[in-house]
């Protein structure tokens, strides 16, 4: 697994609305639906002169000029930086193979994978602040793709998203409502989306985690999740407060 089959299959599994080629760069339209699909990333060789081409063709589409700065990017990461482009959101992405995450199921009735998601689903990710534009990016996805509920005590818990590109199923927009956490639906939920990867013809499971987020590091870690490879994000849009 090569980090271009790693790329390709994050954005297979979680797409753009739509994308151009505008000279070296992919422009990506991610109508409201995260950084993700939002973001323009060099496809060719870049200087900072190709800068203002990028700009000018995310505000065309009403949106902040955002980059995606993959390993090899250190040449355009430097020259963001230069033109006043903060680093936002470190990127890891965690992987293994699905034999390592799918050695025992969920216990009964913990977790349920169904495609199209349920309405108590799209609550669980409403109150997650996963709504509809990035839901919209879910049904996007052309390949093997499914939407996983976990319980806990009777009741609706978490919910989770997972869609496969080649040997690769990548787990997105994991949610667990508060009085559920650390209670074990995470991992179950992981565990369901592991033994239908397989059942896809998938041989390894990833997700995505920004550095910050210390907790969800541990989850996966403690699953058998392992750094294979990270991103950030450069933008020049006001700082939040």
């Amino acid at each position: 697994m090569t980090p271009s089959d790693i790329f390709a299959a994050q954005e297979a599994t979680w797409p753009p609305a739509a994308k151009t080629r505008v000279g070296p760069w992919c422009i990506r339209d991610g109508q409201g639906g995260g950084k993700r699909v939002s973001a323009a990333s060099a496809e060719a060789p870049v200087t900072a002169a190709d800068i203002p081409l990028a700009e000018a063709a995310m505000a065309d589409l009403g949106q902040p000029a955002l980059f995606m700065i993959r390993p090899g990017d250190e040449d355009l990461d430097a020259a963001l930086a230069a033109r006043g482009y903060r680093v936002v959101d470190p990127v890891t992405i965690l992987s293994a193979p699905l034999a390592t995450v799918a050695t025992q199921p969920p216990p009964p009735v913990s977790a349920f994978t169904v495609w199209e998601p349920l309405a108590i689903m799209q609550e669980l990710w409403d109150e997650n602040d996963i709504g509809p534009a990035r839901r919209a990016v879910m049904a996007r996805v052309q390949g093997p793709k499914t939407a996983i509920l976990g319980r806990q005590n009777d009741r609706a818990a978490g919910v989770a998203f997972a869609a496969v590109d080649g040997e690769i199923c990548f787990v997105h927009a994991v949610a667990v409502s508060d009085a559920h956490r650390r209670q074990g639906t995470a991992i179950n939920m992981m565990r369901a989306a592991a033994f239908w990867a397989q059942d896809q013809g998938a041989t390894s499971l990833a997700v995505l985690v920004v550095e910050a987020n210390r907790g969800a590091c541990a989850l996966y870690a403690s699953l058998g999740l392992a750094n294979v490879g990270h991103y950030h994000y450069r933008t020049n849009a006001p700082q939040q407060a």
